[in-house]
């Protein structure tokens, strides 16, 4: 009798295809062409005072396990510190927010969405890099601004400027 089950999805310490983002690297662990759509999963590693700026999507549900360091996360809804083993949910439905490593290290966060679909957005708008190569983030004038809200928007995503939340 032939086995019709799919195999476990394994991927190596080193493995998964790692891209700059943001001036963070996103190594994407499982994609949604793996998993039928279902789910995928993304390793980030932020530098220090940074992370993406205020954003949102309405289709998807975003959770970030923090492995190692400290982010501060806001949304409209407020603020929260996660600190290493903190969890957070980013519910479907569109609530603004963003995150941004406050703490002098590097901090590790595991991405997972679902259903899949972010993934992609990151491999339209970033840079294949080599373990532990980082690249400064894009300087954003208007052209470059544009130029990912169309590819954002694609995505079923809004990008919104840097201070959008300062006044919420």
């Amino acid at each position: 009798m032939e086995n019709t089950k799919p195999a476990p999805i394994t991927v190596d310490p080193e493995g998964g295809e790692i891209l700059s983002v943001a001036g963070g690297n996103y190594r994407i662990l499982v994609s949604g062409k793996q998993t039928n759509g279902a789910f995928s999963t993304i390793e980030m590693l932020v530098p220090p005072k940074n992370g993406p700026g205020p954003h949102s999507h309405a289709n998807f549900h975003e959770s970030f396990y923090i492995l190692d360091g400290e982010v501060e996360v806001h949304s409209e809804a407020g603020s929260y510190t996660a600190k290493k083993d903190s969890f957070v949910v980013v519910p479907e439905g569109g609530i603004v927010h963003y995150f941004k490593n406050v703490s002098d290290k590097l901090a590790r966060l595991l991405c997972i969405v679902v259903p899949a679909g972010l993934e992609e957005f990151f491999e339209e708008i970033g840079k294949p890099v080599a373990v532990g190569e980082f690249l400064p983030p894009q300087p954003m004038d208007p052209e470059s601004i544009k130029k990912i809200q169309a590819i954002a928007e694609k995505h079923g995503q809004v990008i919104y400027p840097p201070d959008f939340l300062e006044n919420k």
